[in-house]
């Protein structure tokens, strides 16, 4: 049985990761005190058990000309299986991100795209599995 138990150093390294993942666990350790071995051993344990799941990119679409960033509520049609919608939205490269929400519509999304026509696009798509409501980010604060 695991008994391991997350203190406050494990949750300082998981704060430094979380700022910047790519940071040695040499550059951890400093910040830390501990060797990069030992910041090492504990990012393994972390991952063991699940408490850091992956790692991510922080991106600028923008930058490779994806100027449009729509976030979209995403109201099922009844007919429609989830399944279905869950397996479009996984295999869809303008899809960043994808939510079951509660509340107001079942799913939301975070989507990137070129331009207008790549969104109307995406939106029409999207009707096969129900209705939406757009909202276009004109500019992201954090």
């Amino acid at each position: 049985m695991n008994t391991y138990t997350i203190d406050e150093v494990d949750l300082l390294i998981l704060e430094c990761l979380l700022e910047n993942a790519s940071r040695t666990h040499k550059e951890i350790g400093q910040i830390v005190h501990l060797t990069g071995q030992a910041v090492g051993a504990r990012v393994r344990k972390l991952e063991e058990l699940g408490v850091i799941e992956g790692y991510t990119l922080k991106w600028n679409p923008e930058k490779i000309g994806k100027s449009l960033h729509g976030l979209i509520t995403v109201y099922m049609k009844s007919t429609v299986s989830h399944q279905t919608f869950q397996d479009f939205v996984q295999r869809d490269s303008r899809v960043q991100e994808v939510h079951r929400i509660t509340g107001e519509g079942c799913y939301w999304l975070r989507i990137f795209v070129d331009d207008n026509m790549r969104l109307n696009e995406f939106l029409d798509d999207l009707l096969n599995y129900g209705n939406y409501r757009l909202s276009l980010s004109i500019g992201r604060i954090k």
